[in-house]
Parts: structure tokens; C-alpha cells; sequence
């Protein structure tokens, strides 16, 4: 079974059309002023065959409420410091918390948050919030016990397809059965938020084969 594919940092409503078009599973909108592929304003098109992610950093309850409503959000990621009781504030969203994973130390926190998220996204440590376009070790993953289904983030490129699909298989055991999806960012882009439509297209199929 294929994982979900989570493409994060559309801006452009052409590249919008043309990587939904790809039949990829969600698409990543970041609402955070401080990154590169902070969407402003609302693009003249928006998904309608992928899911709607909206992703914040520390952001005020309310921001997010509105904004969630006013692109119509799937799912909110949160990708800063929130706490769980920040995340008791957002019920009734489906929510995704992102971790920044480097040892097998780094998965302890994410026991404060089960129950109350429907997804974990482990990214690589890094200095500041949000993507860093580096890869962490994925062995450190076979340490994660938790319940909470997660995807895989953090520097994944063109040529990391194979070894994907082999984290995928049946024969990867807990790996396979928590991990169900990646997030695709700045090993995709011509430049940031602009996604390079032929190298996700022949990424996907390799995945997908």
C-alpha cells in the first residue's frame, strides 16, 4: 500500500493545479511569516482532490481558527513549542504535531500528546522551526513505541524513493505499521514554494512500483 504523499510549501496556484494533478494525498500551506514559503494570500486556486494542511508555528488560537475556516483546512500541523493543553484549545481539528527527532531521546515527548493528535510528523533537529532540508537517521524510528500514526519528514529527495519503499514494506515490522506517510518540500523546488512537477512525478512512481 502506498503512503500518504504530503507535498508542504504551495504558494502558486498554477503549480497548485499541477501537483494535484500528480493524484498526491495532501497539500502543505505554511502560515508562518518567518519561512520562505509563507503564503500571504489566499491563491486564486486551491486543492479540491488532496487534503488541506494548514501549518503553524506558535500561533495565536484564534488566528488559526479563522484561517483554518477561511482556506478550509483538512488538518492543522502544528510545528512549534505547542503544548497538549494548546492542543485540547483546538478540538474538534484534526491535528498533526511535528517533532524534531535526532536520538531515540527524542520520542519521549511525543507520549504527552497521544490521544489528542491524529498524526506525529518527525522532522530533523534543527536550530529554528520548520523544515532544514537535511535527513535524520530513519534506524532511530524502530525506537518509537507510541500509538499515534506519524509521517516521515525532513530532507527526503528525488533519490531516496528505493529506500522508501523498502521502509514501506511489510518486512520493515513497526516501522511500516506507525509510519504512513512523508512530507515533500525543498528537494522537490526550483525555487521555494515552486515545486518541480517531472522529478515529483517520476519520485512518485517510483514509490509507487
Amino acid at each position: 500500500m502506498r503512503p500518504i504523499i504530503k507535498v508542504c510549501g504551495m504558494r502558486s496556484a498554477q503549480n497548485i493545479r499541477e501537483v494535484e494533478a500528480l493524484g498526491i494525498d495532501w497539500m502543505g500551506f505554511i502560515f508562518w511569516p518567518k519561512s520562505s514559503r509563507y503564503i500571504t494570500e489566499c491563491p486564486a486556486y486551491l486543492p479540491t482532490k488532496c487534503k488541506r494542511i494548514g501549518v503553524f508555528v506558535d500561533e495565536d488560537i484564534k488566528t488559526i481558527k479563522k484561517i483554518a475556516g477561511d482556506y478550509a483546512l483538512d488538518y492543522i500541523q502544528l510545528h512549534g513549542s505547542e503544548s497538549p493543553t494548546y492542543c485540547k484549545q483546538l478540538n474538534g481539528f484534526h491535528l498533526i504535531k511535528a517533532f524534531n527527532i535526532a536520538t531515540a531521546e527524542d520520542f519521549l515527548p511525543t507520549t504527552a500528546y497521544e490521544g489528542l493528535v491524529d498524526y506525529f510528523l518527525f522532522d530533523t533537529k534543527a536550530r529554528l522551526p520548520g523544515g532544514s532540508g537535511q535527513q535524520f537517521d530513519w534506524t532511530v524510528l524502530a525506537d518509537y513505541v507510541g500509538e499515534t500514526p506519524f509521517l516521515l519528514s525532513g530532507g527526503i529527495g528525488p533519490k531516496d524513493a528505493v529506500r522508501l519503499r523498502t521502509l514501506f514494506s511489510a518486512g520493515s515490522g513497526s516501522i511500516a505499521a506507525k509510519c504512513l506517510g512523508i512530507d515533500l518540500n525543498s528537494r522537490f523546488e526550483t525555487a521555494p514554494g515552486l515545486k518541480d512537477i517531472a522529478t515529483l512525478r517520476n519520485f512518485i512512481t517510483q514509490l509507487s512500483h
